[in-house]
């Protein structure tokens, strides 16, 4: 069986710096930045579908090769066969991080870890993503799911990962109750993620660095705080400097 990475080992790597842009140079000049001040770079569709698997490969070089490994956030939602394509179309890139959507059923999440393991001695870990962070109750409830946030990412992730799911993405909200039910093997990885004073944005379901690390995290994303901010690399540095060892 083919080995993930590892969890983090400081309050630095637990960081991901999420390169929200559709612009190669404007992503490539953050990760060239971040890349020094975090433990992974988060790509998601917004980059993915303006650039393609060619500027994943260039930002996995930024900053002369020595750029943090990448998480490919495509958040893949389909039959079975079609995201088990997808994972062994994007296993060249040599994603650290892959999500998935875990409302795509067991079956889809198993179809996904299969594929994944084509990738050798390090495949990309798989991780399932929950219940969207921009989601509250009521919104979950105007989609037909009763029971609020948390019952929704209880169920999902012990869906997720009985399928083989290495770990799942919930909010900040989620992250205790994950750990009492689940215990310490999945991987946590959460966005959601606002420092002290930073505004919310679309994010419903929120908690500060802090809180999110000693509630079980072990990763968190932020974005919009680290890439909006006048220096992105100070800003990341001092949200990893501000967490839990």
């Amino acid at each position: 069986m083919a080995a993930v990475i590892a969890r983090p080992d400081s309050p630095r790597a637990r960081l991901i710096a999420a390169l929200d842009t559709a612009e190669a140079d404007r992503a490539a000049a953050l990760a060239a930045a971040l890349a020094p001040e975090c433990g992974l770079l988060k790509l998601g569709l917004e980059f993915f579908a303006a650039q393609g698997p060619a500027g994943v490969a260039r930002l996995a070089a930024a900053g002369g090769g020595r750029a943090a490994p990448v998480f490919l956030d495509l958040k893949l939602h389909d039959i079975p066969n079609t995201v088990a394509g997808a994972v062994r179309a994007v296993l060249p890139l040599r994603p650290a991080m892959l999500t998935v959507h875990a409302a795509g059923g067991a079956a889809m999440v198993a179809a996904a870890r299969e594929a994944a393991e084509r990738a050798g001695v390090l495949r990309p870990a798989i991780l399932a993503v929950t219940v969207l962070t921009s989601l509250d109750a009521a919104a979950l409830a105007a989609t037909g799911v009763a029971g609020g946030p948390v019952q929704q990412v209880l169920r999902l992730a012990r869906l997720a990962l009985e399928a083989g799911a290495d770990g799942v993405v919930c909010s900040p909200q989620e992250v205790a109750r994950l750990r009492d039910a689940l215990g310490a093997a999945p991987l946590l990885v959460v966005p959601g993620v606002r420092p002290p004073g930073a505004a919310r944005g679309d994010q419903a379901r929120v908690a500060t660095p802090e809180e999110a690390v000693r509630a079980g995290a072990d990763w968190i994303v932020v974005g919009r705080p680290i890439t909006g901010a006048a220096d992105p690399a100070a800003a990341a540095r001092a949200i990893a400097e501000a967490l839990p060892a």
